[in-house]
């Protein structure tokens, strides 16, 4: 089984980003053989600072690593470091029906929040197929909103085998259903375009300061609460193990225990994972030379296995150079 999982270098990473991608995707590692990438071509239609897609490319790499994302087990890898899938995003194009594009919900939701239309946003689906083709994925984590994206590539593979022979791999969806949905400060789903979330390698004073600020009810000290409504609770439950959150729930219903004692044990806990994910961040901060070495590597794997799906691609639509088969 070969699996397939991006993650676009667009902002400082959080909690959300964890729980819901990064804990799976390094968890795959143990699955099958795992390719992860930073999807810096596809965080051009968003980031326009060249500096900071740099820089946020690179904060992805050490976040990843410094989180247990092992080199050695998993190809891990720049987008942009792959040529091949940009030729082979063409080689697709012309295989793709205009009217599959225009169906995509991730185009229409975009254009209706108001984002300016480009080339590189309607056929983003394309550039995604060519990701997952290239390395003949056999498997694509993506959580239910994204599983249009690999019905598309599905569709677009199943259209070249035909029309060309058969060079791709036809990949599938892996819906998640386990994987959590992080609530923010302010309980709706956590996103740094809510401002309600909390970083993951943010410092200890500011984290402090967001987990006091939750939003609760009005409950007093003395009244029992409702642990499954309290994103305080929620929160807990990610970081705790099953006795700890017992516990807690228990004191919840009891009463006399208030939302400050509770944010003070969500804060504590929040600390005790990710202090050694800091402490590994931080010593790779002072190697970056290691950290660039580890992307080179990866690279070096994923273009092999990309160069040989773009010949294979190329040969069946008769661009390898030679004459007329016989």
């Amino acid at each position: 089984m070969r699996i397939l999982s991006g993650i676009q270098p667009s902002g400082k990473l959080h909690i959300g980003n964890w729980f819901g991608m990064m804990k799976p995707a390094i968890e795959l590692q143990s699955q099958g053989e795992a390719y992860l990438f930073i999807a810096n071509y596809h965080a051009l239609t968003s980031v326009t600072d060249a500096n900071a897609l740099r820089q946020e490319t690179l904060n992805v790499a050490l976040d990843f690593l410094a989180c247990g994302l092992d080199p050695d087990r998993t190809v891990f890898f720049r987008q942009s470091d792959v040529p091949e899938v940009t030729e082979l995003t063409w080689l697709l194009s012309v295989v793709t029906p205009m009217g599959l594009l225009e169906r995509c919900h991730s185009y229409k939701d975009k254009i209706a929040k108001g984002l300016t239309p480009s080339h590189g946003l309607f056929s983003y689906p394309v550039l995604m197929a060519a990701d997952i083709l290239a390395y003949q994925s056999t498997t694509v984590p993506v959580g239910r909103d994204q599983k249009q994206h690999v019905e598309v590539t599905r569709d677009i593979a199943l259209k070249f085998n035909n029309m060309f022979g058969t060079v791709f791999t036809i990949p599938e969806p892996s819906i998640r259903d386990d994987v959590a949905v992080v609530p923010g400060t302010d309980g709706q789903k956590m996103s740094k375009s809510y401002n309600n979330h909390l970083e993951l390698f943010g410092n200890e004073k500011e984290l402090r300061a967001r987990v006091m600020r939750i939003v609760t009810d009005s409950k007093s000290l003395a009244e029992p609460k409702d642990p499954d409504t309290c994103t305080v609770f929620r929160l807990y439950r990610l970081f705790a193990g099953p006795a700890e959150t017992q516990a807690m729930a228990d004191r919840y219903r009891a009463g006399g225990f208030g939302y400050g004692e509770a944010k003070k044990a969500l804060f504590e806990i929040m600390q005790d994972t990710l202090e050694p994910f800091r402490r590994k961040r931080d010593e790779l901060a002072r190697d970056l030379e290691r950290v660039e070495a580890v992307l080179r590597r990866g690279a070096e794997r994923a273009q092999a296995a990309a160069r040989e799906t773009l010949n294979r691609a190329r040969t069946a639509m008769g661009l390898d150079g030679h004459g007329p088969r016989q």
